[in-house]
């Protein structure tokens, strides 16, 4: 008899019932009376598992009784339907098999754990229900993001890990040497004859293939030698970059809006009973938040509307809002929640706290630059149209100390048969936060990269 995924189990459950099949996972939990048992069974393909029910007519009794939480089994038995809940399956069990014991000093007893605690095991988390609803979801999402992208003629491009250069201008970077620290200093001398550093960013080097494909994307790990120990900051994180060609700060904020609900719908469709234990697990109104935002439309306002907007709000901040400074999480959260009460696209930022590849509108004191804020989360991501004049973006960088001998390949990609261009970037950890309602970007990865923490 083949073994089946509880995967299978559910979606194939009407066909199944009554039926002989052949089962293999873990113990979550074991529960024994004197003449029966029940084990709270999952594999990790479906979050709704089966439970198996045991009776002192099985083969070994005694030693099926004797089973610890977190041992790996084999399950061979009948499906029955659940007095419980029609659309989860039961199994009476015809014979259990030990796969892999467990000792009773496994941590991850039947009990709430704190995340703080999980945190310290990370090796063992995905086993618990809570883990298993975040990655499902995160791998969920990942493949929604290929899909998007891919079913609109993107290209996906691997963009380099190590690099030569900061897009950020931030400095926050991770040195890439292969020499001892007392010979540093004469970067010559290193691997690749010049200082290097692991990626903040793909962008730049996404823009040399939108100008031949027109549109990309990438999607993978980036780096910021960042020491914040905030709820959304780490070390190792993962971008959603995004280029196209031909295309201006208006259509940039459409296809930003529609890539974003096209996430949010997905992962509601797919992942309903995660979404609605996470839903519990948090407080409630996490499934209201993601419905609402899928239906919703996104308002636009520039930078000094937003602060205008801000500044008529009396007595109601900590932080006073100001033309030509960023906004706070209080900004944002009253543009979302209380003014629009819907995703808010702000635009026309002030060029003097944005990046040197962004467009320069006529005023002289803006850029072409959008943030998305949504409802619950603030801001999720950023774009811009990018500096398309050789002139314009030559005398940014000098203003900038940026090298124009180092970026020079930058510079002839506006000389080369350039044209109108933009893109934006997404974390998608912070992407994950808002998805599943867990707050802290360090139980959205698998193994956390955090100042003073680099362990499994």
């Amino acid at each position: 008899m083949d073994v089946i995924t509880t995967l299978y189990l559910k979606e194939h459950l009407s066909e199944l019932l009554g039926q002989e099949i052949r089962l293999q996972g873990w113990i979550r939990n074991h529960r024994k009376q004197k003449n029966i048992g029940f084990i709270d069974f999952f594999d990790g393909t479906c979050f709704k598992n089966p439970q198996v029910v045991y009776d002192d007519t099985i083969a070994d009794f005694a030693a099926v009784s004797a089973l610890h939480i977190g041992s790996a089994i084999t399950v061979q038995g009948k499906v029955v339907p659940s007095y419980k809940d029609p659309t989860v399956p039961e199994v009476q069990a015809t014979s259990i098999t030990l796969e892999g014991d467990c000792p009773e000093d496994y941590p991850l007893q039947p009990k709430r754990h704190s995340v703080e605690f999980l945190r310290e095991i990370a090796y063992l988390r995905p086993r618990t229900r809570l883990f298993q609803a975040v990655f499902r979801i995160r791998s969920v999402a990942a493949m929604a993001i290929h899909t998007y992208f891919q079913d609109r003629g993107y290209v996906y491009v691997h963009t380099p890990l190590i690099t030569s250069n900061d897009a950020e201008g931030a400095g926050n970077t991770f040195t890439v040497t292969t020499l001892p620290p007392d010979k540093r200093m004469d970067s010559s001398q290193d691997f690749f004859g010049k200082p290097t550093s692991l990626a903040v960013t793909g962008q730049l080097e996404g823009e040399t293939f939108a100008m031949a494909f027109s549109n990309i994307y990438t999607f993978g790990p980036t780096f910021r030698a960042e020491n914040s120990n905030t709820k959304t900051h780490a070390a190792e994180f993962w971008m959603i970059e995004p280029e196209i060609a031909f295309c201006d700060l208006n259509r940039l904020m459409d296809i930003e809006e529609e890539f974003l609900k096209y996430i949010v719908k997905t992962t509601l469709e797919k992942c309903p009973d995660e979404l609605e234990f996470l839903d519990k697990f948090t407080g409630g109104g996490l499934i209201e938040k993601l419905t609402s935002l899928a239906g919703s439309h996104c308002a636009r306002v520039t930078h000094d509307e937003a602060i205008r907007i801000l500044r008529e709000v009396k007595d109601r901040f900590q932080f006073e809002p100001k033309y030509g400074e960023d906004t706070a999480k209080e900004h944002e959260k009253y543009l979302t929640e209380e003014y629009f009460h819907s995703p808010v696209f702000v635009y026309n930022w002030p060029k003097d706290i944005k990046a040197f590849y962004m467009y320069q509108n006529d005023d002289g004191k803006t850029v072409a630059a959008v943030d998305l804020l949504v409802p619950g989360a603030g801001e999720l991501m950023g774009g811009s149209q990018r500096e398309t004049r050789y002139d314009r973006l030559e005398k940014r960088m000098d203003e900038l100390n940026i090298s124009k001998d180092a970026m020079y390949w930058y510079l002839n990609l506006r000389k080369y048969g350039g044209c109108t261009h933009a893109g934006f970037g997404m974390g998608f950890e912070r992407l994950l936060i808002y998805l599943t309602g867990v707050d802290n970007i360090r139980d959205v990865i698998p193994y956390a990269r955090t100042p003073l923490n680099c362990e499994f």
